[in-house]
Order: C-alpha cells, then structure tokens, then sequence
C-alpha cells in the first residue's frame, strides 16, 4: 500500500518530533545532539518533489524551423520581412514573399495577454543553435551584405530572440553554452568595429548590457562541467573589464589550473597595469593580445593612451627637454601622424621630430575631436585574413 506524499510528509515530521522531544531529554544529560537523519531525507523528498514540478511547468519548444509559421504568415501579410529575409526575386514586388530557409523569428517584449510559451512558437535548443549558425554564416560574415550597421542591428535583434526562447525553456548545457559564446564574440567584435557610428546607427550603452549579460550567463554556466573555451571567455570578461573590482574577484575566485593558463595569465597581467595605472607596461602586454582579445581592451586604449600622456606631462615637463616623437609612437603603438594628433588634442607641443611635455599646457580634448576609429592600428594590424565567420566562431 502506497501513502500519499503528503501523508508521508506529516507522519516523517510527527517522528521527528518525537525524536527532537527525546534528544532534549538527552541534551539535559549532557549527551551530545545530532540532527535526525529524517530530517535530512524529508527535505530530500520534498526537494526532489519540487524539482519535478519545476520540470513539468517548463515548456518544450516543438518548432523545427527558424521562425514559427504563424509569425512567418503574420509578417509577411503585414509586409514586416526585413529585407534580408525576402524571397529573391520578390523584392520589388508591393508584397514581397518569404524565404522559408531566411526568415528568423524576432524579438518580441512580452505582453499583457500574450502568450509566450506556446510550443509551437519556441524552437528547442537544436534549432536555436543552428539559427546561430545561420545568422554568423550567412548574415554576419556575408561579404555582400551592407551596410554592416543594418546586419549588426539584424543578427543582434534574432540573437536576442534566441536568448528568450532559452530562457523561457530554461536551456542549460553544450547547445546554451556554445549559443553564448558566439552571441559575446559578436557583441564583442562588434563593440570594436562600429565604435565610431554615430548614436541612432549602434548604441554601445545598449550592446554593452546585452553583452554583460550574456557573459554573466556564460559564466554562470562554465560553473558547471569541464568547458574547452572557459579560459578563452574567462579572459575576455577581464580584459573587457578592466578596472572592475566585481571582475578581478571573480577571477581571483576561479581554480588554479584555470587561472594560471597562459591566456588567463597574460589577462591579469593586463589588468594589474591597468590597476596600478601603468600604461607603458599595458600597451607593451597589449601586442601579445590576440585579435578578439584586442577587441575587448580597445574602449580601454584611449583612456591608457591619456593617462600616458598626462604622466610624462609631469614626469618630463621641462622646456629644456625634448622627447623623440617616433619614440613615443612606439610607447602608444601608433604611427608618427596619430602621436602629432594626439599630442595637439591634449596640448602637449610638437616641434619637429621632438615632443615638449609641460605639466602646465597639458588640457583633456575636445568632444569629439578625437575619432576612435583612427586610433584601431594596434587592433587592425591584428586581424589580417581573419573572417568574420572565424572570429564570431573561435576559429582564429
């Protein structure tokens, strides 16, 4: 005869009560105490129970394609296809028609009375990577497709839909993780290639907080399990954020085989100049970096470059003492032209071949005078015959 769960509970709990009543009587006598083992296997029990309850309650994605067909339907009828998804030969047409092999369902915020987590419209965590394939192969990496501010703007929307449907399914494991990893190296990447768009073409405060959380996921599931790239993504999350006290406690907390592999190694050498406020030292380690690497320190090189710059302002101000131009390009790794540039911007004096540093004259640059975009040599020169698709893959 099976007792229900409940009953079973009720009667475990009335036997530890009993057993507490008497270990009081003991405890009186000096005995030492010990929780009940009963205790323990009753909270396993209703644990167990409240897992399973969890599970049922999760929806499972049945949808085998990468956009539901309703939707599919619905955007079409209303002409809502972007144009990457129309069905060639149909672009000039009033209504252009859907390519079923490119539409990729959106990201729609959740709505009052809308349902969510309809079967139907969620795809499992096989279909979910291989839209992410889709999108870096055919969307991100495609050398016809521009411009790349309207591809950046497509994968990251469909991107962003794949994150919710994991969420919502509760995705965990190999397909969530290798889903993760290529939605940071294209958050990242493109943190470094569109860094000079103007506002209302790519937002970097908005890339920012989906990559932050897209990495805080990550990370979370490198906690679990042995992971093959942990150290790759590990570094990066450090050096995108140097200077976060949140970031070098994190790393500090990691096992030792993971934090004394040579990528991490180099990370923290990276961040511990940055801390220390030595940027001669940083943009030394900086040429070891490799390309994705540099992209994830490169919102973190004009700040270096200035702070260079104002400590040689007090460390050399001399009237009497001049240092050589091309040497100081060497130190901030740019060529002879962008160190003139940078120089005038923050008002230190340039006589010919020989740079004049007075604590004085030195002055921050006006907004804007300085574009980000003409100061990537020391990123640039790293990508050489790299692919999007490579990059976006790890397959550097």
């Amino acid at each position: 005869m099976h007792l229900p769960l409940f009953f079973l509970s009720d009667s475990i709990l009335r036997l530890d009560q009993k057993c507490l009543f008497s270990s009081s009587h003991s405890r009186r006598r000096g005995q030492p105490v010990e929780r009940d083992w009963r205790q323990h296997h009753n909270q396993g029990v209703w644990r167990e129970v409240q897992e399973e309850r969890r599970q049922e309650s999760v929806p499972r994605g049945v949808c085998l394609s990468m956009c539901p067909i309703r939707e599919l339907q619905d955007r079409e009828a209303q002409n809502l296809l972007h144009r990457f998804e129309v069905l060639s030969g149909t672009e000039r047409e009033r209504w252009p028609r859907a390519d079923p092999s490119g539409v990729v369902k959106e990201y729609a915020r959740p709505a009052a009375g809308k349902d969510s987590t309809r079967p139907s419209d969620l795809r499992p965590p096989a279909v979910l990577l291989k839209t992410v394939f889709y999108l870096v192969d055919n969307i991100a990496a495609s050398p016809t497709l521009r411009p790349w501010t309207e591809v950046y703007d497509f994968v990251f929307d469909r991107l962003r839909s794949v994150r919710q449907d994991m969420i919502i399914q509760r995705v965990s494991g190999a397909d969530c993780v290798a889903v993760l990893e290529r939605t940071v190296r294209f958050l990242i990447y493109a943190s470094y290639r569109l860094c000079w768009e103007p506002l209302r073409l790519y937002d970097p405060r908005i890339n920012d907080t989906h990559l932050q959380e897209s990495l805080s996921w990550l990370l979370e599931c490198y906690t679990s399990g042995k992971h093959p790239n942990q150290e790759e993504f590990q570094a990066l999350g450090l050096l995108y954020n140097l200077g976060s006290s949140r970031a070098i406690q994190h790393t500090m907390e990691l096992p030792e085989r993971i934090r004394s592999s040579p990528v991490m190694d180099l990370a923290l050498s990276v961040s511990r100049a940055f801390m220390e406020r030595n940027p001669v030292r940083l943009l030394r380690l900086a040429h070891r970096l490799d390309f994705l690497q540099s992209c994830a320190l490169h919102r973190h090189l004009e700040t270096c470059r200035r702070d260079l710059l104002l400590i040689y302002s007090h460390g050399h101000s001399s009237k009497n003492c001049r240092f050589p131009l091309h040497k100081l390009a060497h130190i901030l790794a740019l060529d002879v032209p962008l160190t003139n540039q940078l120089c005038q911007a923050h008002g230190v004096e340039v006589h010919g071949d020989s740079v004049v540093f007075s604590k004085t004259s030195f002055t921050e640059p006006e907004a804007g005078k300085l574009q980000c975009a003409h100061f990537h040599d020391l990123v640039d020169r790293k990508q050489r015959d790299l692919t999007v698709g490579s990059i976006i893959h790890g397959c550097t």
